[in-house]
């Protein structure tokens, strides 16, 4: 049985209060209809900020400025034959652009406030783990 590594950085695009989620594609083989932060896989040689940059163009046609990592978490997948590590950033979007979500990657995408976050996550998620302490660390620091 081969066994594989993959590492995922994904962005808290924060505005206004609010973070910047996207509903995975209902045709994606990992977690269809699922809703994260965007981002994706660190290609072989790429930085994680590399990755962030091209993911969101790829994904959203928007250009990010990156800002400082917060959180990280591991997950097994694949029946155990693949070990995830997710590191994820804080970032904003450049100013003056709008999002254009590519189909084969999203079905949509919304902003949401801290007190949302139940409607889009379980409450045991990592995902939801990363956006609560998102949250809580723009909150420390106003």
């Amino acid at each position: 049985m081969e066994r594989t590594q993959n590492i995922t950085a994904c962005v808290f695009i924060k505005n206004d209060g609010k973070v910047l989620i996207a509903k995975r594609a209902a045709t994606k083989s990992f977690l269809p209809g699922k809703y994260e932060l965007p981002g994706g896989h660190v290609e072989f040689g790429e930085t994680a900020e590399e990755a962030l940059k091209r993911e969101l163009i790829e994904e959203m046609k928007v250009e990010i400025d990156i800002e400082m990592p917060f959180h990280a978490f591991t997950y097994v997948r694949d029946g155990g034959t693949t070990h995830c590590i997710e590191v994820d950033y804080f970032a904003h979007l450049k100013d003056g652009q709008k999002i254009t979500i590519n189909p084969e990657d999203h079905s949509e995408y919304r902003w949401i406030s801290e007190s949302e976050i139940a409607k889009y996550f379980d409450n045991n998620d990592d995902e939801a783990t990363a956006v609560r302490k998102g949250f809580e660390i723009l909150a420390k620091m106003k």
